[in-house]
């Protein structure tokens, strides 16, 4: 397989973190970082062992490397232009959510990447986490009947960088709130309640789908979620699945024998869970949670010139969710 050959422009504490580490582990060759600092491109091209070019301009960099895709980790307020110029450089794109403040935006920028015929994924990277697929497998092969209902919980510390509604739903919450459309489509009707106090997020949402799929939202960002925590629990007509906090998926399928299934020992549950082992080598949570799986698909978008699962045209959609959550609130 020919090595896939990404630029990159951010180098904070999410990209070192969880990015640049999932785009090794991807087998992808780290071509050239731009930073706004020369020597700190450099510091991170050393840091992942990449022999690439370091820039102190990102155009420079756009115009002198010729590379399968950008990487765009930035603050959320830059990244709209910064996405933009790439794509007029004829680049491929993966950008960091939120791309866009809201639905607009999102839309002029995918209707300029489909202009240009450039890839442009947005990394929500909860469809790419294996909980949440085998349970978008589970829904879609019709093996415990059709999906009926749902209930998600998503709690973190969202105090820090999160100080209103607006900015937890569009930068904390937007995974859930584009997880729930990647399992059960489009949302038809929301309503909701909140409790919520400046930087201190309590809400509660029940939201009906096109496809007849009903649900409930638990979201909370309070300084209490140290330890961050998220599920799924979904019912379908025969059985029920839980997908917890991001380890673990319970599958139950509904007892259909002639005994009573209280009489004894019937019921049957089926727990899939990732091994725990040193070998991982620290880089389990990278899978569990969806990075390296995202960028695995990016890079095979590039080279085949395929919309990506969470495009640009489909964040137009998880922006317009948003929207209606958010007016659901007020």
């Amino acid at each position: 397989m020919n090595t896939t050959k990404l630029c990159f422009i951010g180098a904070g504490f999410h990209a070192a973190t969880n990015i640049y580490p999932a785009a090794v582990e991807a087998k992808a060759d780290i071509q050239a970082i731009a930073t706004r600092s020369l020597e700190r491109s450099a510091a991170a091209l050393q840091r992942f062992g990449s022999s690439g070019t370091p820039y102190g301009d990102y155009r420079a960099m756009l115009q002198n490397e010729a590379c399968d895709g950008v990487v765009v980790v930035a603050q959320p307020g830059d990244q709209p232009s910064l996405v933009l110029d790439c794509i007029r450089a004829g680049k491929n794109v993966y950008v960091d959510k939120p791309l866009g403040w809201n639905a607009a935006e999102a839309l002029e920028l995918a209707e300029a990447a489909e202009e240009a015929g450039v890839v442009l994924m947005v990394g929500f990277m909860k469809r790419y986490a294996p909980v949440y697929q085998k349970l978008k497998a589970l829904i879609e092969d019709g093996s415990l009947g059709s999906a009926r209902s749902f209930q998600m919980k998503f709690a973190v510390d969202s105090t820090p960088f999160c100080k209103d509604e607006e900015q937890f739903i569009k930068l904390a919450a937007i995974h859930m709130v584009d997880l729930i459309r990647y399992l059960f489509g489009e949302a038809v009707q929301v309503s909701g309640m909140s409790g919520s106090s400046g930087e201190y997020i309590s809400q509660s949402l029940s939201i009906k789908f096109a496809s007849g799929v009903v649900g409930s939202l638990y979201f909370s960002g309070m300084s209490a979620w140290s330890r961050e925590s998220e599920s799924v629990l979904v019912t379908f007509d025969q059985g029920f699945a839980h997908a917890d906090e991001l380890n673990s998926l319970t599958i139950h399928r509904a007892y259909s024998g002639s005994s009573l299934p209280w009489q004894s020992l019937e019921e049957q549950d089926t727990v899939l869970t990732p091994s725990a082992s040193a070998m991982s080598g620290g880089l389990r949570d990278l899978y569990l949670r969806g990075f390296v799986g995202e960028m695995e698909h990016f890079m095979n978008c590039c080279r085949k010139a395929q919309a990506p699962l969470s495009s640009g045209r489909d964040n137009v959609q998880t922006m317009e969710l948003c929207g209606l959550i958010l007016s659901a609130l007020a």
